[in-house]
């Protein structure tokens, strides 16, 4: 198998993986009444962890995210989708790096419970654990706010792709057409936009108030949501809207264009590569 058969079967396997993860967040917010689990990434995790085969499932979630990994850090570093040498895309590179780096995490939780080597008890305190680190630091609190600023603008960034359509550049599918899967794809973006947007305000009024406890991640957004006016109402439709994300994540692993580069253009482009 070459190399770009390679990142066609990782880039595929990872987003069908990480299409999962969110289909379970989403029915862990649903019936959270019921299960009595947040919805997060790692609750959805433990929940899989109770079902029949549950580690071997995990472990192939893991594999999966693991190759989601090295395809996001080769959009990200060797510019995989061809962004322009501009600011503009080097902040989608950026943000790409950024997302690496998270499902990174993801992916070893999901591999350590496969291997029976976590409990699980990792808990939805994943954003208060870094908002802790970051205040913790010269300037921490100043560093907080950007952070907020980013999951602002990351939230504002990913609900405007789904408005746009702009989605459709990079996949073998007409997005101008109202079709099920372009429809569904516009919903998902614009919910997970929202919850995106929600715990960049809870980064802010964290770093505001000096308090890391006060920063917060899918859960802690969803809960935040419950608590407006016509709240229960507003929860469902971003609920089932991170349902619709989760399917999103499957039209991207059966539509993606995965241009990705050979081997001689990853040690051209790398900055190892560059060195030698």
């Amino acid at each position: 198998m070459n190399t770009r058969s390679k990142f066609h079967l990782m880039a595929r396997a990872g987003y069908g993986a990480r299409g999962v993860v969110f289909l379970m967040v989403a029915a862990l917010a649903l019936f959270s009444g019921f299960a009595g689990a947040e919805p997060d990434t790692n609750s959805a995790l433990e929940t899989l962890l109770q079902q029949p085969f549950g580690r071997v499932w995990i472990g192939l979630i893991g594999l999966g995210l693991a190759g989601f990994v090295v395809w996001r850090l080769t959009q990200s570093l060797a510019n995989a989708d061809g962004q322009d040498d501009d600011a503009k895309g080097y902040a989608i590179r950026a943000a790409l790096f950024g997302s690496a780096i998270t499902y990174a995490g993801l992916a070893m939780t999901s591999i350590l419970l496969a291997l029976q080597m976590s409990n699980g008890s990792g808990g939805s305190g994943g954003e208060e654990g870094i908002a802790a680190w970051v205040m913790s630091q010269p300037f921490g609190r100043y560093l907080a706010g950007i952070i907020g600023i980013g999951f602002i603008i990351g939230g504002i960034v990913t609900a405007m792709k789904g408005i746009k359509r702009s989605f459709g550049r990079y996949l073998e599918l007409d997005a101008e057409k109202n079709s099920p899967a372009v429809l569904i794809s516009i919903y998902g973006l614009v919910a997970r936009g929202v919850v995106f947007g929600i715990i960049g305000v809870l980064f802010l009024y964290a770093a505001f108030n000096v308090d890391p406890e006060q920063a917060g991640g899918m859960a802690e957004a969803m809960a935040w949501l419950r608590e407006l006016p016509f709240g229960g109402i507003i929860y469902a439709v971003v609920a089932v809207g991170l349902a619709a994300f989760g399917i999103y994540n499957f039209v991207e692993a059966r539509y993606r264009r995965i241009r990705a580069p050979e081997a001689s253009d990853l040690r051209r482009q790398l900055p190892l590569g560059r060195a030698h």
